[in-house]
């Protein structure tokens, strides 16, 4: 079973430039986490299932707190901390950076736990 979480949107401290590290930006973060849902998909327990409301807290948690320089940091550490939660099998991270620069609409940087060494 895959829960998505798509959109999720976050302001954070993110970029190589000095305008970039004095205010917080607008990002969009999208998360694949894939689990085990026969149990959940027949009891209809949230104890038997991923609860998404947690993970997407805690990833808010993380972004907005954090200073990162890359967009490549902050989707690795996202992975890692979707990772820590034993329901989830494997999971997908992009960070996407809309109006990140001229002429095109944004700039995302995507990583999967197939990457993590």
């Amino acid at each position: 079973m895959i829960i998505r979480i798509k959109n999720l949107k976050v302001r954070a401290l993110i970029g190589l430039e000095d305008w970039e590290r004095k205010e917080k930006q607008n990002l969009l973060i999208h998360a694949e986490l894939h689990i085990d849902g026969k149990k959940s998909g027949q009891s209809d327990a949230i104890e038997d299932t991923l609860d998404y409301k947690e993970v997407t807290d805690k990833i808010l948690d993380l972004a907005q707190n954090s200073e990162f320089f890359l967009l490549e940091k902050m989707a690795y550490s996202i992975l890692e901390l979707i990772l820590k939660n034993p329901k989830v099998l494997k999971a997908r991270v992009e960070v996407d950076k809309p109006s990140s620069f001229f002429p095109c609409d944004s700039v995302s940087v995507e990583c999967s736990s197939g990457e993590l060494h």
